[in-house]
């Protein structure tokens, strides 16, 4: 029995290279809050200040998990590796304990009021889209 693959269509190239993008943009952001000068601090409004450095160190775990995995899972995507799946679901169990505690253990809510909570769906939308593509991938034969 030979193992075949399909190549995928266009649009699986043009998603998963905008969500590798999109967690780019989320591996910068964790290098600038990972590295966040004083001066960086005393920039920021107060609230935003005291909820950063009120942050457990297992949140930043999961921040960490949740972009990098993600970006690794999308350039495992990008070269067809059913291995993205694993990466995937890890990074989307760090977004769901990052966003986890943002939502249920937290003050984000107040410090960043009801646009605060727009972002954080999106990025949990995003995540659960990437594993069910991953799964569509693997069914579909696209990837190996």
């Amino acid at each position: 029995m030979t193992n075949q693959s399909t190549k995928p269509p266009v649009w699986f190239w043009i998603v998963t290279t905008l969500a590798l993008l999109w967690n780019l943009a989320g591996v910068f952001n964790y290098l600038l809050q990972a590295y966040a000068t004083p001066e960086m601090m005393e920039a920021m409004p107060k609230h935003q200040r005291e909820y950063m450095e009120n942050t457990p160190a297992w949140v930043t775990v999961c921040f960490a998990l949740a972009v990098w995995g993600g970006t690794l899972g999308c350039f495992l995507l990008l070269i067809r590796k059913q291995s993205a799946r694993v990466v995937l679901i890890i990074s989307l169990l760090g977004i769901i304990g990052q966003v986890g505690h943002s939502f249920l253990l937290s003050n984000a809510y107040d410090v960043y009021g009801p646009g605060g909570v727009v972002m954080p769906v999106m990025i949990v939308l995003i995540g659960v889209g990437l594993v069910l593509l991953t799964r569509k991938g693997i069914v579909s034969g696209w990837l190996k």
